[in-house]
């Protein structure tokens, strides 16, 4: 059974080289990303130019991204104060000169469960921490320079509270874990915004099931016990996404990218 005959996109997040990219459209990826956000503006572009003549020629479709996101996610490590937002102005050009097919953008949003310090929050009636909202601003300006053009969100994570609690119930110890508001979602997701990635929420899901079963089951030892109320929480986080936050009540994100959904 070859790749293409399996009705599913496979998707290659945060791409570091063309080495690695290249390696994955090989084996049959339909998508990748380029992250050249690390490097200057007109060498991330020459580097995405390099990525996109060589998927294009294979039919694959390339994001690239063009701010820098805070957080961690795997070997995606950005402190918050070499964060940046992305530059409206620049917007245009590094689409026009790369000929990219989707673009992520950095708006306020953060890679992990811990997106925001305390400090950078406020607080509710409740005590809970409410973070600062994304820069829809940068959003709707980006917006005008190039419209209609496919946006992709990265750390979008609600860090779902019910799944932190459960967490919390059973060893864990993710206090002051935030993550964006679901109300932003759904805003951002009536946008250009058409992918938005929420990795962390699926793994808090899957952590929550596996520790929430232990302690019910310390006896227990198979990986097809504990995964199997991980598993659960994920396919009931999932349905609460697409139903709740991007369906079709007005929302143009047709899809979530699901990372790395049964780590």
């Amino acid at each position: 059974l070859e790749v293409n005959d399996i009705p599913i996109a496979l998707h290659l997040d945060h791409g570091p080289d063309f080495e690695t990219c290249k390696a994955c459209i090989d084996d049959g990826f339909t998508s990748v990303m380029f992250d050249g956000s690390k490097y200057e503006f007109k060498e991330n572009i020459k580097r995405t130019q390099e990525v996109v003549a060589y998927a294009h020629e294979h039919g694959v479709v390339v994001e690239a991204e063009l701010g820098k996101l805070a957080g961690i996610e795997d070997d995606v490590k950005v402190a918050a104060h070499e964060a940046a937002y992305t530059q409206p102005e620049e917007v245009e050009e590094f689409v026009r000169e790369t000929g990219v097919d989707s673009l992520a953008i950095a708006i306020g949003t953060s890679h992990g469960a811990f997106k925001f310090k305390p400090e950078q929050c406020t607080r509710n009636a409740d005590g809970v921490l409410v973070p600062p909202e994304l820069r829809f601003d940068i959003l709707a300006e980006i917006e005008k320079k190039i419209p209609e053009f496919p946006i992709v969100l990265h750390g979008a994570s609600s860090v779902i509270p019910k799944y932190v609690k459960i967490i919390n119930e059973n060893g864990g110890k993710l206090d002051d874990a935030v993550g964006i508001p679901e109300d932003q979602l759904r805003k951002a997701a009536k946008s250009a915004v058409c992918k938005i990635n929420i990795d962390s929420d699926l793994r808090l899901a899957m952590t929550a099931g596996i520790r929430e079963h232990f302690f019910a089951h310390p006896e227990h030892f198979d990986p097809r016990q504990y995964c199997a109320d991980g598993r659960s929480y994920i396919k009931e986080l999932v349905e609460h996404k697409i139903k709740e936050v991007l369906g079709s009540e007005g929302s143009a994100a047709g899809v979530m990218e699901l990372v790395n959904a049964n780590k």
